[in-house]
C-alpha cells in the first residue's frame, strides 16, 4: 500500500484526516510472510533430527545394541511413510500440491531414515557383500517411486544421487574404488552417459508434460554432471587430444545455451558461460605453455584480465537479452 500516495490526497483534500489515519494504522499493523523462513526451519530441524539421531547411536553403540537402533530406525521409517501414504492427494502428472505444511518433511525424514537403515545393515552385517551395486539400487527405486508417486523435488534430488552413486559404482572396477582413482576414464564417461541421459529425461518430462515440474530438477544436475564430466575428459587427456575434448564442449555449449533460451534462465546461462570459460581457458594455458617462453606468461596474464572482463560484458548482455525476449 502506497502511504505516500494517501497523504498527498490529504493534502489536496480529497480524504479526510479521519480517513488517512486509518490507512496509516493499517499499514503499521500489516502482516508479512514468514512462508520461506518457516520452510528452511523445518528443513533444518529434519536435518538435525536425523543428524543427531546419528550421533545418539554412534555414542550408545554399546549399550543400545545393532538390533535395537534397526528396530528404532525401521519402525521411525515406517511411520513417515505409513502417514504419507494415509494423507497423500490423489496421484496426477501435473504437480500435485502437499495436503498440509508437515508432509513433505515427514517423506523427506522417511526417505533419509530408509537409506540410513540400508547403510547401517551393509556397515554392520554386510547383507549385500561386495555387491555395492545392490546397495545403492535398492534406495534408487524407492527414492524415484517416492518422487513420482508423492510429488517431491527434494526426494527426487535425493533419487538422482543415488543413481549417480549406483552407476560409479556399476561400472567402475572395485580396485579403482580401493586405490581412490577417479581420474579414470570410465568415471568420465559415466559422468558423461549420466548427464545424457538426465537431459533426456528433463525434455521428455516437458513435452510429455508429465511431471513437467521434475525437468528443472533433471536439468541442473544434468548439466553439471555433463559439463564437469567433460572438463575432467580435457583434463585428464594426453596430448593432442583434449582438442577432441574441446570440440564436444563446444558442442555441448551450443545445445544447452538454446535449451537455456527457450527457457529463458539465466541461471542456466551463467553456468555455461563458467564452464566454457574454463574450459577455453584450459586450451590457451595448454598452448601457452607449449610456446615455452616469457612472453607465453605475460599473454597469459593478459589473457585472464581481457577474457574476465569479456565474460562480465557477455553475462550482462546476455541479461538484458532475457528481459527484452
Amino acid at each position: 500500500m502506497d502511504i505516500d500516495l494517501f497523504e498527498q490526497l490529504q493534502k489536496e483534500g480529497t480524504i479526510s484526516a479521519a480517513s488517512a489515519e486509518k490507512v496509516r494504522t493499517i499499514t503499521a499493523k500489516r502482516l508479512f510472510s514468514v512462508h520461506w523462513e518457516l520452510k528452511t526451519i523445518l528443513y533444518l530441524g529434519v536435518l538435525l533430527l536425523s543428524g543427531g539421531l546419528g550421533i545418539l547411536v554412534y555414542k550408545n553403540i554399546d549399550t543400545i545394541g545393532h538390533q535395537v537402533i534397526l528396530l528404532a530406525i525401521a519402525l521411525a521409517c515406517g511411520g513417515c511413510f505409513y502417514y504419507s501414504f494415509r494423507h497423500k492427494l490423489p496421484f496426477s502428472a501435473e504437480k500435485v500440491p502437499a495436503p498440509n505444511s508437515f508432509f513433505d518433511y515427514i517423506l523427506l525424514l522417511g526417505c533419509l531414515l530408509l537409506i540410513t537403515f540400508i547403510t547401517y545393515l551393509q556397515v554392520q552385517y554386510n547383507v549385500f557383500g561386495t555387491r555395492y551395486g545392490a546397495a545403492t539400487f535398492i534406495p534408487m527405486l524407492v527414492l524415484f517411486f517416492s518422487a513420482y508417486y508423492f510429488d517431491h523435488l527434494g526426494v527426487l534430488s535425493m533419487a538422482v544421487t543415488n543413481l549417480a552413486a549406483w552407476m560409479g559404482v556399476t561400472v567402475t572396477p572395485l580396485q579403482l574404488l580401493s586405490a581412490n582413482d577417479f581420474s579414470s576414464y570410465t568415471l568420465i564417461y559415466t559422468g558423461l552417459v549420466l548427464g545424457a541421459l538426465l537431459i533426456v529425461a528433463a525434455l521428455l518430462s516437458s513435452r510429455l508434460r508429465f511431471k513437467a515440474h521434475f525437468a528443472f530438477t533433471y536439468s541442473n544436475f544434468g548439466t553439471h554432471i555433463f559439463l564437469i564430466a567433460n572438463l575432467a575428459g580435457m583434463f585428464a587427456a594426453y596430448d593432442g587430444q583434449y582438442g577432441l575434448w574441446f570440440l564436444l564442449l563446444i558442442a555441448a555449449t551450443v545445445f544447452f545455451y538454446s535449451q537455456a533460451m527457450k527457457q529463458r534462465s539465466f541461471y542456466f546461462i551463467l553456468i555455461i558461460t563458467l564452464y566454457a570459460y574454463i574450459g577455453l581457458s584450459f586450451m590457451v594455458v595448454r598452448l601457452l605453455m607449449d610456446t615455452r617462453s616469457e612472453g607465453g606468461i605475460y599473454a597469459g596474464l593478459l589473457y585472464f584480465i581481457m577474457s574476465g572482463i569479456g565474460a562480465i560484458v557477455l553475462l550482462i548482455n546476455l541479461n538484458k537479452k532475457l528481459k527484452k525476449a
